[in-house]
């Protein structure tokens, strides 16, 4: 299984989630009705439809015909999706200890060509060393184990080969000064996350911006975010926002424009590139 094709089972579960949405509504036919058809809840519709769950071919083949498509190219390219959106991400193996609602993100962090962030209690998992990640896990997750705590940072390390990887995403991380004036793991733990953010602040594809106190209030006052952009024109940018024990996926037009906004002012504000190098330096 290839990386590409791993990551893009995610992708590929949302494309044919709107299609059955455009189909159905095409149609007229309601949630309700699409459910009875094939033994299902209206929610259970719902979730197929935003490509949160997976899919069985039967049901697909059900609902294409209640929504009248007899065509046989059409109905197997669907259900060719099908068996793509299927495939399982190299992310699964670490199921033990990756809640299912933080599995969609990785899938779609994965798939995703641009990423936007802000953090302001951490450096994003992305940007993380190994001994941060350590400390961060650690304090996060107390009940943990020690093999617990070590599987996560794995999982972590694993996540951060897409910014190295040949299909790397372009990354814009906007972090609060917060998040680095906070010791994660102590002076030295701190010391070489400094570090490691200033070199990967030299690559082509990561932006990092640092927004300092001394600005004062700024853009993102409603806390931390995630913007994630995919090379396929059908797919929606997806704002991300984690909490505790889940977390939120929006993808209405309106409210990504809203985000989008609030990065542009962030971005205007912060630090530009070079400054936050410098701010840094400064800071070993």
């Amino acid at each position: 299984m290839t990386a590409g094709e791993s990551s893009g089972s995610v992708v590929r579960r949302i494309l044919l989630g709107s299609q059955l949405r455009r189909l159905r509504e095409a149609r007229g036919i309601t949630r309700e009705a699409a459910g009875y058809s094939i033994r299902a809840s209206e929610s259970k519709i719902s979730r197929m439809e935003l490509g949160r769950v997976s899919f069985k071919a039967r049901d697909i083949e059900d609902l294409l015909t209640l929504y009248g498509v007899t065509d046989p190219a059409e109905r197997a390219a669907l259900l060719g999706l099908v068996r793509e959106a299927n495939v399982a991400g190299w992310w699964h193996s670490y199921g033990d200890v990756l809640p299912g609602w933080f599995q969609t993100y990785v899938g779609l962090e994965s798939a995703a060509s641009h990423i936007a962030n802000y953090e302001v209690q951490f450096v994003h998992g992305l940007l993380q060393t190994e001994a941060y990640a350590h400390a961060v896990m650690a304090c996060g997750q107390p009940q943990a184990d020690a093999e617990e705590v070590e599987r996560r940072v794995s999982l972590r390390m694993e996540r951060q080969k897409l910014l190295v990887s040949e299909r790397a995403p372009e990354f814009h991380a906007v972090v609060d000064e917060a998040a680095l004036r906070r010791p994660y793991g102590g002076p030295g733990a701190m010391s070489g996350q400094l570090r490691h953010l200033l070199s990967l602040s030299e690559q082509p594809n990561v932006t990092l911006q640092v927004m300092p106190f001394a600005f004062g209030g700024h853009a993102a006052e409603s806390g931390a975010f995630t913007i994630l952009r995919f090379p396929e024109d059908e797919v929606p940018d997806i704002v991300y926002l984690e909490q505790f024990t889940g977390a939120l996926y929006l993808d209405k037009r309106e409210e990504v424009r809203a985000y989008d906004r609030m990065l542009a002012r962030l971005a205007a504000q912060a630090l530009s590139p070079a400054d936050t190098r410098d701010f840094l330096l400064d800071m070993l």
